[in-house]
């Protein structure tokens, strides 16, 4: 089981099942979605997926007929996307998870559309806190 819950912790939610397909997607909707270089998705059943607190909080913008982006409307933590035409499956947002997952993304998608100042390969220093500047 994973834990999982927003910015402001107005939601919580549990994973009682495995995330598949974990992908980091570059494209343009998830980047503008996350506000950062790529999107961390993973699919869930959505039977597996328990709002534990919440659930009043929890809105969505649609952005195609049928397939919404869910989200926190007190603090705008994505949460999950849905598509009526795969009801049984949610796509979870990964940064929502509080909980260690063992499932590991599998890919790096839609790169040609990926910012221009995202280095996939980027030999940056890293910390375990801010940087020392």
């Amino acid at each position: 089981m994973y834990r999982g819950s927003c910015l402001c912790g107005a939601v919580k939610l549990e994973i009682h099942g495995g995330i598949d397909s974990i992908i980091h997607c570059h494209c343009s909707r998830c980047r503008k979605s996350s506000g950062t270089a790529y999107a961390t998705n993973g699919f869930i059943a959505t039977s597996d997926l328990v709002i534990k607190e919440g659930k009043d909080f929890i809105t969505y913008y649609q952005t195609a007929p049928g397939k919404r982006r869910h989200f926190c409307k007190k603090c705008a933590s994505p949460i999950f996307n849905s598509n009526e035409n795969l009801p049984e499956r949610l796509r979870l947002r990964l940064g929502i998870l509080d909980s260690d997952i063992a499932e590991k993304p599998i890919s790096h998608n839609f790169v040609s559309s990926r910012a221009s100042w995202d280095d996939l390969d980027a030999d940056l220093p890293r910390y375990d806190g801010n940087e020392p500047s």
